[in-house]
C-alpha cells in the first residue's frame, strides 16, 4: 500500500475533496434548493451496508434531514470479511470537511505510522516518511452505523433489497460490492468488464501490531510467496498472504481447508509473525478481479464503490475509493439542478480519478505477479523497485519522504554524490553514453527525394545540443518503395548518405559527448500514405507506389492491399538493408537500430495478426522470427563490430490473438542471441483496431519484463515526460535507457533543463560553450519538489 505525503489534495486526486467541500459550504448558506423529486431526491435507497454505502447515507441525510434514506444490507451488522482499513490523507481531509463528527470518531481509533519495512532474503530495509492511518473495518462500520442512526437513516440488516427500488424511490445507490447483483441485473446497460488476475490471496489477522507496513518475501520450494502486513489496532494487524496461482497449487493450498491454510501460512512466515498464530474470519483464497464499467448510472440508479470499480489492495484503495465516491456523489446531488445532471457530473468527476488509480493499481498488481523476476536485484534497489512499483511514488517523491534511504539506493546503484541516476553513463559495446536520455525516433516527413535537408540538420542538431546521451533519427527507409510517405528520409542513395554525414559531423563537432544513431526500416503495408498532418495512414490521392508485406492484408479497409513477398523479394529487401547499413556506417552514425515495430515490414513478420504465411517464414513464432533475424544478421555482418546495434519491437499488439508480453520476451531473447546490444521496447501500431491502455509510462512494464527475463539491456519508451520518471525507472532497474519523443519536440534542451532543475552540473550534462551563460540563469521555484508533468497524451513516438 502507498500513501501521499501531504494532506493537501492537488490535481485529479483532490477534486473529490474540493467538490465535497464546496457542497458543504453552500449547504450552510441558508439558501436551500427547492426540494422536489425531480431535482432533489428525497426518497433514497442504498443497497449494501459497507463503508461507501453507509457514508453516502450519512452525507445525504446530513445535507437534507428531510430525506428518507434506507440502507439494505443482506448480512448482520457485525459481519465483515476483512480486518483493517487504511485511509489516505486526501480522503481524511474530505471526511473532515464533510462530516466532522465522523472524522473525530475515526481520529480516536486510528493507528498511525510512517515506516515501510521490506524483508528480502533475511535483510530488512526500512523507508520512512510515508504517513499511514488505519483502523479496524468492524470499528469503521460501527462508527458509520452510529452516525447513520443519529441522523435518522434506516438500517435494515439481514435483509435483501427489493427488486423494485428504482420504481419506489427517487434515487437508488448500488453500493453492493464486487459481486453487485444490481450491476449484473442491468449488465446490458452498465456493460461491466471483469478481469481475473494471476495471484491468489487470503485476508488474515495477527493479534499483535506490526510497527510498520511490512512486505516480506518467502522463497519456498514451491515458488515465491509474499506477506503484506500492517497494524490496524493497538493489538492487531492485517496480514495478507499472496502468491501466483501455480505456486498456490504446487504448495497444496488448493487441498487445504481454512484452518489448515491459516496454520500453513503462519509457519511459512513465522519469523515475521514472531512465532504467533494467524486467525481468520470466513477467510478464503480468492483471485483479485478488476471491475470496469462503461456506465455508472441508469435512470435513477447509480453505482458506487466496488460495484462500479475495483483497484488492487496493494495500493490500499478499496475503501478510499468508495468513500471518495460518496463524497463526490453527495456534492454533485447538492450542486446540480436535476438528477440526470448530478449523476452525469458524478461520473465525469470520478471516472478519471478512478481510471488513474486503476492504472496505478494494475502496475502494482502486475509487479507482485512478476515478483520472481526481481529477486536477484541488489537488495536496496529491490526495495526501491517495490516502493515505486505503481509509478505514483517516484524517485523525487521518495527523496522528500526519506532522503537517507534514497541516497543509499543511489550509492548502491553507482551514482556519484550529487548525481541523479539519469546522469550516470551507460556502455553499449564500444559506445559509452554520457547519460541515460535518448531522443526517440520521430518521423518528420520533411525530406525531399529521401534526402535530409536543413530542417533535419536543425532538428537533430538542436536536440544534440540539448544534452541527451543519444539522439536517434526518424525511421530511415532502405528503399524508395519502403517509404511511409513522400516526405520520408532514406539511405538508399549516395546523395542521401552525404546529407546524413553533414548531420553526424555537426553532432560530433558541436555537441561532443552526444551520440547519434540511425533507425533503419521499411514501411511494408503501411507505406504510400499522406504525411501525418495531411491525413495519417490515408493513401495518397495520386502517385501511389505498390506495397509489399509478409501477407496480402491491408492495414485499414481503405488502405492499399500489399503483395505477399516472394522468396526472391525477401533476398532483395535483405540486401537493401545491408546496403543502407554500409552507407550509415560511412555517414558516421554511432549506433544502428533495426525497426521491427509498429506494423512496418519486419514487424509484420513477427505478429501472427499480420503474418499468415504458410512457408518457412510464417506459422510458429520461430518461423515468424526467421526473416527479421536474417536481416539482423546481414546488417550486423556489415556494421562495424565496435558499434552497437539495437532492435525496436512492439512488445504487444494490444489486440486479441496478437503478440503478447510473453511472446515479446521470446522475440527479445532471439535478437539478443544473434548479437543485439539492447532492445528498444515499444508497443502497438501493428493493427488498426488495437486497444492500447494509454497512461503515464504505460509501455515501460514491457521493457521491465524483458530486461529481467532475458538480461539484455532495454530502452523504455511510452509517455515518459518528466525527469523524475526517468530517474525512477533507471534507479528501480526497470530500464537502462529512457527514450522521450514529444517532450523533445516541446523542449529541444529537455536534458539540460532537467539537469538545471535538479542542480546538477556534472559531465553527464555539459552545456555547449555558447550556451553556458544560460546555464547560470538564476533558478526559481522549489528544486526539491517534482515539477508539474507536461500532459503529452498517448503515443510515444511522435510519429507513427
Amino acid at each position: 500500500m502507498e500513501r501521499t505525503v501531504s494532506a493537501v489534495p492537488s490535481g485529479a486526486r483532490g477534486r473529490a475533496e474540493h467538490a465535497a467541500t464546496a457542497a458543504w459550504a453552500r449547504s450552510a448558506t441558508h439558501h436551500p434548493r427547492p426540494h422536489t423529486g425531480e431535482n432533489h431526491p428525497l426518497r433514497v435507497a442504498i443497497t449494501g451496508g459497507g463503508p461507501g454505502g453507509l457514508y453516502a447515507a450519512a452525507l445525504l441525510k446530513r445535507l437534507d434531514p428531510a430525506r428518507e434514506i434506507t440502507v439494505w444490507e443482506r448480512n448482520a451488522p457485525d459481519d465483515t470479511f476483512g480486518f483493517g482499513v487504511v485511509l489516505s490523507d486526501e480522503t481524511l481531509g474530505g471526511i473532515e470537511h464533510a462530516d466532522p463528527a465522523v472524522y473525530e470518531a475515526l481520529q480516536r481509533d486510528f493507528v498511525r505510522w510512517d515506516d515501510i519495512d521490506i524483508v528480502h532474503r533475511g535483510v530488512r530495509h526500512t523507508s520512512g516518511g510515508h504517513g499511514f492511518a488505519a483502523l479496524g473495518r468492524r470499528r469503521l462500520l460501527e462508527i458509520l452505523h452510529t452516525r447513520c442512526r443519529d441522523l435518522g437513516v434506516r438500517l435494515r440488516f439481514r435483509t435483501e433489497a427489493p427488486d423494485d427500488l428504482p420504481r419506489t424511490h427517487d434515487l437508488v445507490i448500488a453500493a453492493d460490492g464486487i459481486h453487485s447483483t444490481t450491476r449484473e441485473r442491468y449488465a446490458d446497460v452498465f456493460r461491466p468488464r471483469i478481469t481475473a488476475h494471476r495471484c491468489r490471496y487470503i485476508w488474515l489477522a495477527a493479534d499483535f501490531p506490526f510497527d510498520s507496513f511490512r512486505f516480506e518475501i518467502a522463497e519456498t520450494e514451491h515458488g515465491v510467496m509474499q506477506l503484506h502486513g500492517y497494524p490496524y489496532a493497538p493489538d492487531a494487524s492485517t496480514v495478507i498472504i499472496e502468491m501466483r496461482d501455480e505456486v498456490w497449487r504446487a504448495a497444496g493450498f488448493d487441498e487445504l481447508d481454512e484452518a489448515e491454510s491459516v496454520e500453513r501460512c503462519a509457519k511459512i512466515f513465522a519469523e515475521a509473525l514472531r512465532g504467533r498464530p494467524l486467525r481468520s474470519n470466513n477467510s478464503t483464497w480468492t483471485t483479485f478481479r478488476t471491475v470496469v464499467n462503461d456506465r455508472w448510472s441508469h435512470g435513477n440508479l447509480v453505482l458506487l464503490g466496488d460495484a462500479a470499480h475495483t483497484a488492487h489492495f496493494s495500493i490500499g484503495s478499496g475503501t478510499k475509493l468508495a468513500v471518495e465516491d460518496a463524497l463526490a456523489l453527495a456534492a454533485c446531488l447538492e450542486e446540480r439542478d436535476s438528477l440526470p445532471e448530478a449523476l452525469a457530473a458524478y461520473e465525469a468527476e470520478r471516472r478519471p480519478v478512478v481510471a488513474s488509480t486503476q492504472r496505478a493499481a494494475r502496475a502494482s498488481l502486475e509487479w507482485f505477479e512478476n515478483l520472481a523476476l526481481y529477486l536477484d536485484q541488489p537488495p536496496r534497489q529491490f526495495a526501491f523497485n517495490l516502493l515505486t512499483r505503481s509509478r505514483r511514488v517516484t524517485h523525487d517523491n521518495l527523496r522528500l519522504r526519506d532522503a537517507r534511504f534514497t541516497r543509499t539506493v543511489e550509492r548502491e546503484f553507482g551514482c556519484p554524490p550529487g548525481t541523479p541516476p539519469m546522469f550516470t553513463p551507460f556502455r553499449l559495446r564500444g559506445l559509452t553514453l554520457r547519460n541515460r536520455v535518448v531522443v526517440s525516433p520521430m518521423d518528420m516527413y520533411s525530406a525531399a527525394d529521401g534526402v535530409p535537408g536543413d530542417f533535419h540538420l536543425v532538428h537533430l542538431g538542436a536536440r544534440a545540443l540539448g544534452g541527451a546521451g543519444l539522439v536517434m533519427t526518424e525511421m530511415v527507409c532502405v528503399s524508395e518503395e519502403g517509404r511511409i510517405t513522400p516526405g520520408c528520409a532514406g539511405l538508399y542513395t549516395g546523395r542521401q548518405a552525404e546529407a546524413w554525414k553533414r548531420i553526424t559531423n555537426f553532432v560530433h563537432e558541436q555537441a561532443p559527448g552526444t551520440a547519434i544513431g540511425v533507425q533503419l526500416g521499411h514501411s511494408g503495408r503501411k507505406g504510400s500514405t499522406k504525411r501525418m498532418w495531411e491525413g495519417m495512414d490515408e493513401p495518397l490521392e495520386e502517385g501511389n507506389w505498390p506495397l509489399v508485406a509478409p501477407s496480402a492484408l491491408p492495414y485499414k479497409p481503405f488502405s492499399q492491399t500489399p503483395r505477399e513477398l516472394s522468396r526472391a523479394q525477401l533476398t532483395d529487401i535483405r540486401e537493401q538493408f545491408t546496403a543502407s547499413a554500409v552507407r550509415a556506417a560511412r555517414a558516421g552514425f554511432d549506433l544502428l537500430e533495426l525497426h521491427c515495430a509498429h506494423g512496418y515490414l519486419l514487424s509484420g513478420f513477427l505478429s501472427p495478426l499480420t503474418n499468415r504465411r504458410t512457408d518457412a517464414y510464417g506459422g510458429s513464432p520461430e518461423k515468424r522470427l526467421r526473416f527479421p533475424l536474417e536481416v539482423f544478421d546481414a546488417v550486423r555482418n556489415v556494421w562495424p563490430g565496435e558499434r552497437p546495434m539495437t532492435v525496436r519491437i512492439s512488445a504487444t499488439d494490444w489486440a486479441e490473438g496478437g503478440t503478447s508480453a510473453e511472446d515479446a520476451v521470446g522475440i527479445a531473447r532471439a535478437f539478443a542471441a544473434h548479437g543485439a546490444d539492447a532492445i528498444d521496447v515499444s508497443t502497438g501500431q501493428v493493427v488498426a483496431d488495437e486497444q492500447p491502455e494509454f497512461g503515464r509510462s504505460y509501455q515501460t512494464p514491457f521493457a521491465d519484463r524483458i530486461r529481467h527475463a532475458t538480461g539484455i539491456p532495454v530502452i523504455a519508451v511510452g509517455a515518459i515526460s518528466s525527469w523524475d520518471d526517468v530517474n525512477s525507472l533507471i534507479l528501480a532497474g526497470r530500464t537502462d535507457l529512457c527514450a522521450l519523443a514529444r517532450p523533445h519536440l516541446y523542449d529541444p534542451h529537455w536534458t539540460l533543463h532537467a539537469a538545471a532543475e535538479q542542480g546538477y552540473t556534472g559531465r553527464g550534462a555539459t552545456w555547449p560553450a555558447p550556451y553556458r551563460a544560460g546555464s547560470r540563469r538564476p533558478r526559481t521555484g522549489r528544486l526539491d519538489a517534482p515539477k508539474p508533468r507536461l500532459d503529452l497524451g498517448g503515443g510515444a513516438t511522435g510519429g507513427r
